[in-house]
């Protein structure tokens, strides 16, 4: 059987979800994989500084961005920071209260410097959740072909939705979606449906080469039947996706 996610430990991203990564999409400002392994480390770092006292008022890592050296270093780090930023603050104060102005003050950059990059708070946090799923939802194995690695991808789905910051600005985004044509577009066209075809190939090697063309096919019904629940619990109940209730659900769909 395919290795499964162990001790909690992250797998690192597969080739499916990085292409996904790379799919075409309006320019915005996107970080490389290594730039967003960076992005990581500073986040760990910010965070740390945060809470020994040693940031800016608005929350930047004092001398961060000044201390990196060169100009490209420079300026990877404030993009970095804006990235890292705009995390942060959609936890703390929701999509409406996140501004790019708020943003600026706590990657303390100006917000010319965002606007050389991105066109708005959306673009920002698109490209945070393209780059974060790339690990945050990559499968537990690399070719996956056993129910096991199905379940195990449907709970580390549940944990990104429900749990990770990432899953706040996929929230986020879903809903502004609703009200907004060129987000819906953005998050369909360049991440949504990318995702979805990659996780249904991957359901249906679990399947053992379930049968049936588009949604009528047995993999796509199942995965449906598999995440619509938690998007209902997250998005409309706004109830936490435990472990209990995504077993419950597993069990009422995939052979123990």
């Amino acid at each position: 059987m395919a290795a499964t996610v162990a001790n909690g430990q992250q797998p690192p991203p597969d080739k499916d979800h990085t292409a996904i990564a790379a799919q075409p999409r309006p320019a915005t400002g996107s970080r490389s994989g290594a730039s967003r392994a960076a992005g990581d480390r500073a986040t760990g770092a910010a965070r740390a500084a945060r809470a020994s006292g040693s940031t800016t008022k608005g929350g930047a890592v004092k001398g961060e961005v000044a201390s990196t050296g060169g100009s490209g270093r420079r300026s990877e780090a404030a993009r970095l920071a804006v990235l890292n930023a705009a995390d942060d603050l959609l936890v703390e104060v929701g999509f409406e209260g996140l501004t790019i102005e708020g943003i600026a003050a706590a990657a303390g950059v100006a917000k010319q410097t965002i606007y050389r990059w991105w066109k708005s708070k959306v673009d920002i946090l698109f490209d945070n959740l393209v780059l974060d799923a790339a690990t945050g939802l990559a499968w537990p194995a690399e070719t996956p072909a056993d129910p096991a690695d199905l379940r195990a991808y449907i709970h580390r789905f549940a944990d990104f939705l429900g749990a990770a910051p990432a899953g706040k600005v996929l929230q986020a985004l879903l809903g502004h979606a609703q009200l907004d044509a060129r987000t819906a577009e953005l998050l369909h066209g360049g991440f949504l449906d990318a995702l979805r075809a990659r996780d249904v190939a991957h359901t249906r090697a679990c399947l053992g080469g379930a049968t049936g063309e588009g949604d009528s096919d047995e993999a796509a019904v199942l995965l449906d039947a598999l995440l619509a629940p938690l998007y209902h619990r997250a998005l409309v109940l706004r109830r936490p996706l435990d472990r209990a209730f995504v077993d419950a659900l597993l069990d009422q769909h995939l052979p123990g």
